[in-house]
C-alpha cells in the first residue's frame, strides 16, 4: 500500500486530500503522480472506478501552483467525453485546488455561453470541456489555445465509441507541440493505439490491470428471463429490487425511450426512480444527479451517459435491465459500484433475444456470472398480442404503464375479435361463435339524374362565311430606296438644318425617275 505522502505531492496538496478522508493511493495514482510530476507523457490504462480521476488532478494542481492564467488563454486543457465526466472532473479540482489560487472552467453544452465566456476573459487555469462545445468557443475567437502546457485526455475509448475521434485530432493540433499529454482509457482499441502513437512523445504506459477486466470486489450475478417481452423484463426487474433491498441503484437501458418507459414503470409500481440520458435538459440531468448523490433519490435510470464519470460511492447496486450492445459498455455499467474500496452487486437481465450480446460479454470478461433464480410466474406478463399486430411486425403493446390508447383505423374491430387466448386453449375451444347478423335486402338504386358536363363552353351555332368580294388591284410599289419626287410649292421644299436654301444636288429627281 502506498501512501499520498510517499508521492512527492506538495503539502498544499496533501493537506486537501486529507481532508477528503483519503491516505493510500490506488494502484494507478501510485503509478501515474511521479511520472506526471516528473514531466513525462502518461499512458494510464485501468478499469472504471479505480481513481483515474486523481491520478491526472493532483499532479496537475502542484505543477500549475506556479504561473498566472491569462484571459482566454487556459494553461491546463481536459477532454471528457460526457457532460457527467466533466462535471465529475470539475468537483475533483474544485475539492483539491481549494488551498490554493487555481482557477477553473467547465464548458459544457445545454449551458449559455455568455457565462462560460465571461470566465474566459477573466482567464482560467483549468479549462475542462467536452469536444464539441470546446470548438464552438475556439471557431467563435473566444479561446486561444497557444498557452496549453498540459493536456489530459479522460476515457478515451469512450471517445471513440461517441465518434469524437476526429475533434481530439483537431484539437491536438491546435495546441502547442511541446506540451505534457495525460492519457487515459479502460481498453485500447487499435484506433486508441494509433492516436496515442501519433500525439504523445515516449510515453509511460502503465497498466494496472487487464483491458476490460472487472473489479474483484463486485459481485456479479445472471438472471434469465424467458420471454423477451418487455412486461416480463419489468416484472424481473421489480422482483429484483424487491430482493436485494438497494440503499441506492443505477438501472442501466441500452435506448433512450426505454429509459423512460422504465423509470415511469418503476413510479407507478411506486418505486423512487428518475431517468436520465442525453435527450434531457441540462438543468434536469443535473438536478437528478444531484438528488441522487445526496440520497434523495434512490433509484436512477440511465443510458450509457451515465456509464462514466459517475462516482458515487453510495451505489450498491447496478442493473443491467438490456444487455449493452458493445461488451466494453458492461464493465463499464457495474463500475459504477464497488468504488473506492467497497463492495458491490450487479445483476443482468438475460432473454433469449440477448444470446449474441451475452456471448460477447462473457468472452470480454472471461467468466459467467452465478445465476440468481426469481421464482415469478411470467405467464400473466406477457403481452396479448393480434393478428393485425403480427401483420404489422409483432409490436406489441403494453398499454397499463405506457398509457397508450389503441390505434385508429379502419381494421380495429377486426383485430379486436381475432385476439389470440393462447394462455388458455381449453377456454377458447368453449367460446360459441357470435351469431351472425341478418342479411339485410339490397337497397333498390334511384336512377343516376344527368346532370349537365360543368365547365363546357356553350355551343355556338355553324356560320357558313360568305365569300368575300375581290380586292381592289394594288398600286404598284416603288423601287425600293426609290421615292417618287412630287410637285410642291417652293414655300414647302425645306431641308431640315438648310434654313430656306436648299442645295441644288438635293433638288434633283433621282436617276430613273420619271
Amino acid at each position: 500500500m502506498t501512501e499520498f505522502s510517499d508521492l512527492g505531492l506538495s503539502p498544499t496538496t496533501l493537506q486537501a486530500v486529507a481532508d477528503t478522508g483519503y491516505t493510500t493511493a490506488t494502484p494507478i495514482q501510485a503509478q501515474a503522480i511521479p511520472v506526471a510530476l516528473a514531466g513525462q507523457d502518461v499512458l494510464g490504462i485501468a478499469q472504471t472506478g479505480t481513481g483515474k480521476t486523481a491520478a491526472f488532478t493532483l499532479p496537475l494542481i502542484d505543477r500549475l501552483q506556479s504561473g498566472r492564467a491569462k484571459a482566454r488563454m487556459p494553461r491546463a486543457l481536459v477532454i471528457a467525453p460526457t457532460r457527467e465526466l466533466a462535471d465529475q472532473v470539475a468537483a475533483s479540482f474544485e475539492k483539491y485546488a481549494k488551498g490554493t489560487k487555481l482557477s477553473w472552467a467547465l464548458l459544457i453544452g445545454g449551458v449559455s455561453f455568455g457565462d462560460q465566456e465571461k470566465k474566459l476573459d477573466r482567464g482560467v487555469d483549468v479549462l475542462i470541456a467536452t469536444p464539441g462545445r470546446l470548438l464552438d468557443h475556439f471557431e467563435r475567437g473566444k479561446l486561444l489555445m497557444t498557452g496549453v502546457q498540459f493536456l489530459v485526455v479522460d476515457e478515451a475509448d469512450r471517445m471513440l465509441d461517441m465518434g469524437f475521434i476526429p475533434d481530439i485530432e483537431r484539437i491536438f493540433k491546435m495546441t502547442p507541440p511541446k506540451k505534457q499529454t495525460l492519457f487515459f482509457s479502460a481498453t485500447m482499441p487499435p484506433e486508441i493505439t494509433r492516436l496515442t502513437k501519433q500525439f504523445l512523445r515516449d510515453p509511460v504506459r502503465i497498466e494496472v490491470a487487464r483491458p476490460a477486466t472487472t473489479n474483484a470486489n463486485i459481485t456479479q450475478l445472471l438472471v434469465k428471463v424467458p420471454t423477451s417481452d418487455p412486461k416480463a423484463k419489468r416484472l424481473a426487474l421489480r422482483a429484483l429490487i424487491e430482493k436485494a433491498g438497494i440503499e441506492t441503484g443505477i438501472v442501466f437501458c441500452n435506448r433512450k425511450t426505454e429509459v423512460d418507459i422504465v423509470a415511469k414503470s418503476l413510479k407507478v409500481h411506486g418505486y423512487d426512480a428518475a431517468p436520465i440520458h442525453g435527450d434531457l435538459d441540462q438543468t434536469q440531468r443535473m438536478k437528478t444527479l444531484a438528488d441522487f448523490r445526496s440520497g434523495a433519490l434512490k433509484i436512477l435510470v440511465a443510458s450509457d451517459v451515465a456509464a462514466r464519470g459517475l462516482d458515487i460511492p453510495a451505489v450498491s447496486h447496478v442493473f443491467n435491465y438490456d444487455v449493452p450492445h458493445h461488451a466494453d459498455d458492461y464493465v463499464h455499467r457495474i463500475g459504477r459500484t464497488g468504488r473506492a474500496g467497497r463492495t458491490g452487486i450487479t445483476y443482468m437481465l438475460v432473454t433469449p433475444a440477448d444470446d449474441k450480446g451475452f456471448d460477447k460479454v462473457i468472452k470480454l470478461i472471461g467468466s459467467t456470472p452465478d445465476e440468481e433464480k426469481l421464482d415469478l410466474d411470467y405467464s400473466n406478463a406477457v403481452t396479448v398480442k393480434r393478428e393485425g399486430d403480427r401483420k404489422r411486425g409483432g409490436r406489441d403493446r403494453d398499454r397499463g404503464e405506457r398509457g397508450e390508447r389503441p390505434a385508429r383505423g379502419r381494421g380495429r374491430g377486426r383485430d379486436r375479435a381475432e385476439e389470440t387466448v393462447e394462455a388458455a386453449p381449453e377456454v377458447a375451444e368453449n367460446i360459441e361463435a357470435p351469431p351472425q347478423a341478418e342479411e339485410r335486402p339490397a337497397r333498390e338504386r334511384r336512377p343516376r339524374r344527368e346532370r349537365e358536363p360543368r365547365n363546357v363552353a356553350p355551343a355556338t351555332p355553324l356560320v357558313v362565311e360568305e365569300e368575300r368580294p375581290a380586292r381592289a388591284e394594288r398600286p404598284e410599289r416603288p423601287v425600293r430606296g426609290v421615292q417618287p419626287v412630287r410637285d410642291r410649292d417652293d414655300d414647302d421644299r425645306r431641308v431640315v438644318g438648310f434654313g430656306n436654301e436648299i442645295p441644288a444636288f438635293l433638288a434633283r429627281p433621282p436617276r430613273g425617275a420619271k
